[in-house]
């Protein structure tokens, strides 16, 4: 019986256990690691992931390794390393790691934000680029769709003068119309059930994205119930049903001569695949309507909760420095005034502002440790050596927190991001990506930076944000997940006087 256990292990031991390196070639330092589990055992058990990724630098380096079961992890916290990563040499480190989790959401690395390196990949992201450039910066027609859903947003808001509200919903309901605009050319209604579909289904799959189940780890765990897994099959399920029934009903009214969303792209590329120049069966394939859902889905899970996040973030973080909430005002009264609504020129006035939501996205950034890459050929990394299929994880967090990159790193200083006179934006530090970069950089970046300026600079001139009357500030430690959330809070909304007496005299003309 002994024997055989021991015999067992020993051959248990010979397949999971690190192979070993070549001495001459020097790999980044690593966290002690057992058969089978890996390094688990030595990871802290609490605390937020990329804080204590942060915290391992003490001790290991701003680069160094982990095991996860029987899979290397590298982990970078330096701007330098990172950069290398992400733009030296970005095509070395282009893929994504294939986890359980990932490949429900994906429905096996479709779309573009989880695909694996790959012509899947190149021709969607091509075709999702391409999109965008339909509303590039100059175009009117994206912009004033921003700001009326911002006018909506602000006109319900003002309903709910000087009582508590949470921001949760009906900004979402906003970015979410900006989003279906961009793909469908429509928008939702808050008491539209596909509208409330899109809302649990995404919550649902972010939910899901928050448990770190251990079968993206054991892959050979899904045998077993999972609840995980399945509220994510569910939400991607309700996903797939939602989006093809909304993608059927377009392809009715489709015209070649009208290009202006982003099904319109997809649409007009499935239907030319069949003349292209290569192979027309492949390149078919990576356009079937399944290929077609999954970008969209993308485009949708990352352009409406990293959004939302941020707007009440900002909000939060007001909250707690109702000083600089009133700078921010002063500096829109002066600039902007009432006869009119802020537009995206008067960001080149309203510094303080842009000031502000640049430092929300350092402290508390949308992906602290965006999506983890991999290596998709044997490279290096300062040095190091990195081999093919090993998972690279930028820890943004630490990035944005070094205390050799950034006075007081811990410390919410929008000031930072002006020169001494308060008259310029500067870059303080190299040590700031907040959309990532290179190949894999967030595609979504010019239209989140809209969205986000637009927003606040509308609802800043018109409300007040205080604290409700039974005193609770909203909690500024987040929750760790894929996107870092705001923790639920509600702000008492207020219109302005100065709002109120700009009225009196006439409305604002836009």
């Amino acid at each position: 019986m002994w024997e055989l256990l021991t015999l067992l292990m020993l051959i248990l031991t010979y397949f999971f256990w690190p192979k070993g390196k070549c001495l001459v070639v020097k790999y980044p330092n690593s966290l002690p690691a057992l058969p089978l589990v890996g390094s688990l055992p030595f990871l802290p058990r609490h605390g937020h992931p990329h804080v204590n990724f942060f915290k391992l630098q003490r001790k290991y380096g701003p680069i160094y390794s982990l095991r996860m079961g029987s899979k290397t992890t590298v982990i970078i916290g330096e701007h330098q390393l990172a950069r290398e990563v992400l733009i030296k040499k970005g095509k070395d480190f282009a893929g994504r790691p294939q986890v359980v989790t990932l490949g429900i959401l994906s429905d096996n690395g479709k779309g573009i934000a989880f695909a694996d390196h790959g012509a899947q990949w190149h021709l969607h992201r091509k075709l999702v680029q391409a999109t965008f450039a339909l509303f590039k910066d100059g175009n009117q027609r994206l912009d004033n769709m921003i700001c009326q859903e911002i006018s909506l947003l602000s006109d319900f808001l003002a309903t709910q003068n000087g009582q508590p509200v949470d921001l949760s919903l009906p900004v979402f309901l906003a970015v979410t119309n900006i989003m279906c605009f961009i793909c469908f050319n429509f928008t939702f209604k808050i008491e539209d059930p596909e509208f409330k579909t899109i809302e649990h289904y995404i919550n649902g799959i972010m939910d899901a994205l928050g448990q770190n189940t251990m079968a993206d780890i054991f892959p050979i765990l899904q045998i077993f119930p999972n609840k995980t897994l399945e509220m994510m099959r569910n939400c991607v399920q309700m996903r797939e049903q939602c989006l093809s029934e909304i993608i059927e009903k377009y392809k009715e009214n489709f015209s070649s001569n009208s290009i202006n969303t982003m099904l319109d792209v997809l649409i007009q590329a499935q239907m030319n695949s069949g003349n292209s120049n290569a192979d027309p069966d492949q390149y078919s394939k990576l356009l079937s309507d399944k290929h077609i859902l999954s970008t969209i889905g993308d485009i949708f899970g990352a352009g409406v909760e990293t959004t939302c996040s941020v707007v009440q973030w900002t909000v939060a973080f007001l909250l707690h420095y109702p000083q600089l909430k009133k700078k921010i005002q002063e500096e829109l009264d002066q600039n902007v005034g009432f006869n009119r609504t802020p537009t995206l020129s008067d960001r080149n006035h309203l510094l303080l502002l842009e000031a502000t939501i640049r430092e929300v996205l350092r402290i508390r950034p949308v992906a602290p440790m965006l999506i983890p890459h991999q290596a998709i050929v044997d490279s290096s990394i300062g040095g190091y050596a990195i081999d093919k299929g090993t998972d690279i994880i930028i820890n943004l967090w630490a990035l944005h927190h070094s205390e050799k990159e950034w006075d007081q790193p811990d410390k919410f200083m929008p000031e930072r991001f002006l020169d001494p006179t308060g008259n310029q934006l500067i870059s303080p530090s190299l040590s700031y990506l907040p959309f990532g970069a290179g190949p894999r950089t967030c595609i979504g970046e010019m239209l989140a930076r809209r969205e986000l300026f637009l927003f606040m600079a509308w609802l800043l001139q018109r409300f007040d944000f205080e604290v409700p009357d039974d005193g609770h500030m909203p909690a500024l430690e987040g929750i760790p997940n894929v996107v870092f959330q705001v923790e639920p809070f509600k702000v008492k909304i207020k219109v302005r006087d100065a709002w109120r007496e700009a009225q009196a005299e006439g409305s604002p003309q836009n």
